[in-house]
């Protein structure tokens, strides 16, 4: 399988300029989406950053992230964050070169003091010279951000775009989807004051990944329990209830970019109970006006392209039509309501839901933690791409294509080569297999290819409506 190229085309390199009223932090686009359609160098936002130390500092930990392969050092892909605007606010992503860290700064409404931001997602220019100016801004002199340049003001020049081209991952398009719906499921479980923050932080150990783009922790997966009224954190040997996972607790070195600005740590996570096998967990630090959050994998050695959360979403009869109905009534929200999108659409909740999950492997729905909402960006991937990269989802097509899915009852039969695999179907239409995937995951990574096969021959997909 061909890898693809993602192509960034810059007007000019993103720094921070000498202007009259102070400086100013030019962040350069590449092609983008917005409310008209494609667009080859949107603007989304012109005006005065309000905390201008503690915006450059989370910019910086957005794009620390994006240098990081955690896993398997070796020299990782370098790709530029990608910017949304929603109207309210400004959402700068990226996803780590192993796929096991997203990182999100979340410049809200009283981050800034200017015109409404636009609307659209586009990607931003971070070059070296730009981070080492970030590395000098200070709080106590205004700073001006332009995300863009406003048509009037471009000035034309003869020399070429700055251009740059990188494999697009497989994996890391994965990733963004399957982060949608692992956030979905958490809740907030510790709120630490200021400096009960730095204090934990400071605590955990320190990489050199910030400065050599690679890790080299292998630990074992660690806990921590939150104290009383969540006011605190503690190490745990193992999971009970109430506990978060903290693995590779140095994925957390971006973090302390931030901490002389950090105003609270706010921690998220699923649902654990005593013996609970590791889970993946949000770590946001609340700053002046913005909101900082990494949300680190199960392991350091498991990215979130395998998680398989969306797989269930994918094999829906109705999925590919009701994503399509879906997706004509987002209009970059910064807060997407299931139970609204469903009134407008006619559809269930349930369906609005598994609709919005399919969407997101076409990177064009988050989830904002803080919020407990999803939200609408348009990545520029392929509507098809994530569904057909999954190598579990292929080969449950190819078993149903073979004929080798036979059910009788509550249990099927699935023929792989010389040999069978038994799945069976609870009352509550979960599913569980005799295979070696189910054994090890027991569903904690999504359902294996067996599964999904039963599932594709109960509900054959209907084509998008046209």
């Amino acid at each position: 399988m061909t890898q693809a190229v993602l192509a960034y085309a810059y007007r000019h390199p993103s720094a921070v300029l000498a202007a009259p009223g102070g400086p100013q932090l030019a962040l350069a686009t590449s092609g983008g989406a917005g409310p008209l359609g494609a667009t080859a160098h949107p603007h989304f936002f012109s005006g005065r950053l309000t905390s201008p130390a503690a915006a450059a500092a989370g910019l910086l930990a957005v794009a620390d992230v994006a240098a990081v392969r955690y896993h398997q050092p070796q020299r990782p892909v370098l790709l530029d964050p990608a910017v949304t605007a929603n109207g309210d606010r400004l959402r700068f992503e990226s996803f780590s070169a192993c796929c096991g860290v997203y990182a999100r700064l979340d410049v809200t409404a009283e981050g800034l003091d200017g015109a409404a931001p636009g609307h659209g997602t586009t990607n931003v220019d971070v070059n070296h010279p730009l981070r080492e100016a970030l590395t000098r801004v200070a709080d106590h002199e205004p700073l001006r951000l332009a995300v863009g340049q406003e048509e009037l003001a471009v000035t034309t020049t003869e020399g070429p775009l700055l251009e740059k081209k990188v494999p697009l991952p497989e994996r890391w398009v994965r990733g963004f989807a399957e982060t949608q719906v692992v956030a979905a499921g958490f809740d907030l479980r510790a709120e630490l004051p200021a400096a009960e923050a730095v204090r934990f932080l400071r605590t955990l150990p320190r990489g050199g990944q910030a400065a050599t783009g690679r890790s080299s922790s292998r630990g074992p997966v660690g806990w921590v329990q939150p104290g009383p009224g969540g006011r605190s954190l503690r190490p745990a040997t193992r999971p009970a209830p109430g506990a978060v996972c903290l693995p590779g607790p140095e994925r957390l070195t971006a973090l302390q970019r931030v901490l002389r600005h950090a105003l609270a740590l706010r921690v998220y996570g699923p649902p654990v109970t005593a013996g609970a096998a590791p889970t993946a967990s949000a770590w946001e630090v609340v700053l002046p006006g913005m909101r900082l959050t990494l949300t680190l994998s199960p392991d350091v050695a498991r990215g979130f392209s395998g998680e398989g959360g969306v797989l269930t979403a994918l094999t829906g009869a109705e999925s590919a039509a009701d994503a399509e109905l879906v997706s004509v009534l987002l209009a970059w929200e910064p807060r997407i309501e299931p139970s609204e999108l469903a009134r407008e659409s006619g559809l269930p909740v349930e369906r609005v839901r598994a609709a919005l999950t399919r969407l997101g492997t076409a990177g064009q729905v988050g989830y904002d933690t803080a919020e407990a909402s999803y939200f609408h960006r348009q990545l520029p991937y392929h509507a098809q791409r994530a569904e057909l990269d999954n190598p579990r989802l292929r080969a449950a097509r190819a078993l149903v294509a073979a004929g080798a899915v036979h059910r009788s009852g509550p249990v099927a039969t699935v023929t792989v080569d010389d040999h069978e695999q038994r799945v069976r179907i609870a009352e509550d239409g979960t599913l569980s297999c005799t295979c070696l995937w189910w054994a090890k995951y027991r569903g904690g990574r999504g359902p294996c290819k067996h599964a999904l096969a039963v599932t594709l021959t109960a509900t054959p997909e209907r084509a998008p409506a046209r």
